[in-house]
């Protein structure tokens, strides 16, 4: 018998695996992706105190403004540049990269660009 998973049982074993390594510190913070079909969501966690220090998502009404929807690669890169400022203004610099379970590809790296265009370091 073949063993088939559904994509949702893949990414959540990548994401497990992913997690295992990365693990987010005061000083260095995890960067959360999530991607939905309609919208795009990026955390900033800190694990050991298990708080989010800070939060963006293309349902901000700073970053619905810019782009009428939110499923797309110019979506993902304004949620990148604001989680990127939010961050700034915690006074954190550096983070870890979580892409939880998805391929860094499509929105996910337009979001890490813009993160790192934005003065994230990861």
């Amino acid at each position: 018998m073949l063993n088939v998973h559904t994509k949702l049982e893949s990414r959540m074993r990548r994401h497990q695996r992913v997690r295992k390594t990365v693990f987010g510190l005061p000083q260095r913070p995890r960067l959360v992706v999530f991607r939905s079909n309609q919208h795009i969501y990026a955390q900033i966690v800190d694990d050991t105190a298990g708080k989010t220090v800070a939060a963006a998502s293309t349902l901000d009404p700073e970053c619905k403004k810019g782009v009428p929807r939110g499923n797309n690669r110019k979506a993902a890169e304004a949620v990148g540049q604001l989680i990127a400022k939010r961050a700034l203004a915690q006074d954190i610099k550096t983070v870890v990269f979580d892409r939880g379970g998805y391929l860094f590809h499509g929105r996910v790296k337009a979001l890490a660009d813009a993160a790192r265009q934005g003065g994230l370091i990861f």
